[in-house]
């Protein structure tokens, strides 16, 4: 992985839950260096909104995509009521 690649959350886990992100969100890699498998995310919503979180996310529960969904990532957000 790569600084500005785009990524979807893969899983459903507690710790990216509490920062209101969940399996199938959309997001891109902020930094250019992972550490300890962990890369720092950014999960976006749609044009002037703020962004749902920046956190670490280990790669293992990600994936590359070639396109991000920021449409996407409001719909989960709402069907979780965060």
């Amino acid at each position: 992985m790569k600084e500005m690649d785009c990524v979807r959350i893969t899983v459903e886990k507690p710790q990216y839950a509490q920062d209101g992100v969940h399996q199938g969100m959309y997001g891109w890699i902020c930094l250019d260096d992972g550490s300890n498998g962990y890369w720092l995310v950014n999960i976006p919503q749609c044009g002037e909104n703020p962004d749902i979180a920046t956190l670490s996310v280990h790669e293992n529960d990600m994936e590359v995509v070639p396109i991000m969904y920021a449409a996407v990532n409001e719909r989960i957000k709402a069907e979780w009521g965060d």
